[in-house]
């Protein structure tokens, strides 16, 4: 994670060099409050930055170095906190093969409605969250609605019928919606645009590693033979708890910002918010804009964004939720189903790294996720044609949670292109949102009439991944145009190292159109 890009400028922090004291830290003199009463349009950072007495100046060796201290720090928590959610999130899909249908007497269309309103929950909590995000510490806001959702996986186990598991599985959507916001605003926060997309990866990840340990859960749950408690039941129960684990973990050693990170000496800290200016997009600003929150509506790449991510969650959400018992439908016992499904988080591992990795060193972030939607036609085609074989269905399934990787470009390429705190905030809730809106339409694709072979929601599968890949060459086409009329003001990567560099409106707090050296990348 230590490679440096050629089109990533190394910006210099000068100062005081005879002082270079980086293993320790030191309390700062401005608290949040003194922060607030200063410029609104002015980033925390830049107060920061402008009050130390710690400014050094930035090697490449040194870069490095402190890349490698953050990611040891920050990114296994992020990773853990994904990893659970979305184990969390697919538990049901487990349950289910082991007699939840039969014990909870579900009927019809029950267990898929089960599995909606989770999403549909999910959508209307990412309202409050994107008033609450620009208002309070996100790393204390994630930490809490990671213990709640671990509260509400563990009394899971106590659902007695189609009304509890509902209400159950509402409260998970209601604390879950926090997970993709928060994570995208905090990744941000602590790289440039190039080296965060192997950094999404890492902690998105976590999707195909919980596909590999749901399986080996549900694999060894299902071997408990207790006629009083179910092994579904015991299942719900220890993930929950571990999940609470994580949360407290994330609550007291997540920093909320680089300002607060008791794990970086002064010196250091300001190293960071230096380097990571170039992103033009700010650390911390509480002031809410109006007009931001309107441009958003203006915004042809958001309403792209938006549809894109809505097209290729409509796959991932048939997947998540029903790949379990599609490879069960194939004739199957439910331990051998699980185990069968485990394949399909190194496919989503894989494409993850390859995609993250490939952001970094060539960027094209549209390529990729082009790239990730042929497999994801290809299983689709599998999936809905080669219904005579076993392994033509078996190699669908697998080929189209290579899908899985776009999401997370999605994500980055969100938290690249939008600049102004309030337009932040409420776009990468917007993205999440959408997220859930596909999520909903695909379980809906499963209908009781259309079992066992559910013909139309595995072509709904291959018609999305399509849609989503010309929507997506479209989305690259208005970033060039975009840029290209901004054409007339030099990009600040031109600026960097300039004498009379204004600092200031490196962390100014304007959106990414109101800013006329802001470039979006793709």
């Amino acid at each position: 994670m230590d490679s440096h890009s050629k089109s990533e400028p190394i910006t210099e922090v000068k100062g005081d060099t005879s002082s270079r004291d980086t293993s320790s830290s030191h309390a700062h003199p401005v608290t949040d409050k003194g922060y607030e009463a200063r410029h609104q349009d002015l980033d925390q950072a830049y107060w920061y930055v402008q009050e130390s007495s710690n400014a050094v100046e930035a090697t490449p060796t040194e870069l490095r170095r402190l890349r490698r201290k953050i990611d040891w720090w920050i990114v296994p928590i992020m990773f853990l906190c994904y990893t659970m959610q979305f184990i969390d999130k697919v538990s049901l899909n487990y349950a289910a093969v082991m007699g939840l249908n039969q014990e909870l007497k579900l009927k019809g269309n029950e267990f898929t409605n089960a599995a909606t309103w989770f999403f549909i929950a999910f959508l209307i909590a990412e309202v409050p969250n994107a008033i609450v995000l620009q208002r309070v510490p996100v790393a204390k806001w994630l930490g809490l609605n990671v213990i709640l959702w671990g509260i509400a996986t563990a009394c899971t186990a106590a659902a007695k019928d189609y009304v509890t598991l509902l209400t159950a599985r509402i409260f998970l959507g209601i604390f879950e919606a926090a997970i993709a916001p928060c994570l995208i605003l905090i990744s941000s926060q602590w790289y440039t645009k190039s080296e965060a997309a192997p950094r999404f990866s890492i902690w998105y990840a976590g999707l195909g590693v919980g596909q590999i340990i749901g399986g080996i859960v549900s694999y060894a749950f299902q071997q408990v033979k207790n006629p009083t408690f179910s092994g579904w039941k015991i299942m719900f129960i220890v993930l929950g708890l571990v999940t609470v684990i994580i949360g407290f973990i994330t609550l007291f050693f997540l920093p909320d910002t680089p300002m607060k990170a008791h794990f970086l000496s002064e010196p250091e800290k300001v190293m960071l918010l230096k380097h990571v200016s170039v992103n033009q997009t700010g650390i911390r600003n509480k002031n809410y804009k109006l007009s931001q929150a309107l441009e958003i509506l203006m915004d042809p790449a958001l309403y792209l964004l938006v549809l894109v991510t809505i097209l290729i969650s409509i796959s991932s959400g048939v997947i998540t939720t029903y790949s379990a018992q599609l490879i069960r439908n194939f004739g199957y016992k439910p331990p051998t189903a699980a185990l069968l499904n485990m394949p399909s988080g190194i496919v989503s591992i894989a494409s993850t790294f390859i995609v993250g990795y490939g952001v970094r060193h060539t960027s094209n972030r549209w390529a990729w996720i082009v790239a990730c939607c042929i497999p994801g036609i290809l299983g689709g085609g599998l999936m809905s044609f080669a219904t005579s074989t076993k392994a033509g269905q078996l190699a669908g399934i697998y080929l189209v949670n290579s899908i899985t990787a776009t999401l997370i470009v999605i994500y980055q390429w969100t938290g690249a292109n939008v600049a102004g705190q309030t337009k932040r905030v409420i776009s990468v809730a917007l993205v999440s949102g959408s997220f859930s809106v596909g999520n909903i339409i695909g379980p809906q694709t499963f209908q009781a009439k259309d079992a066992p072979d559910f013909i139309p929601a595995k072509i709904t599968v291959l018609a999305t991944q399509s849609a989503a890949a010309l929507m997506t060459v479209v989305l690259f086409f208005y970033y060039v145009w975009a840029n290209k009329r901004k054409g007339a003001t030099p990009a600040v990567e031109d600026n960097l190292g300039m004498p009379g560099r204004d600092e200031e409106r490196m962390w100014e707090d304007r959106t990414d159109k109101q800013n006329p050296t802001f470039r979006y990348v793709y």
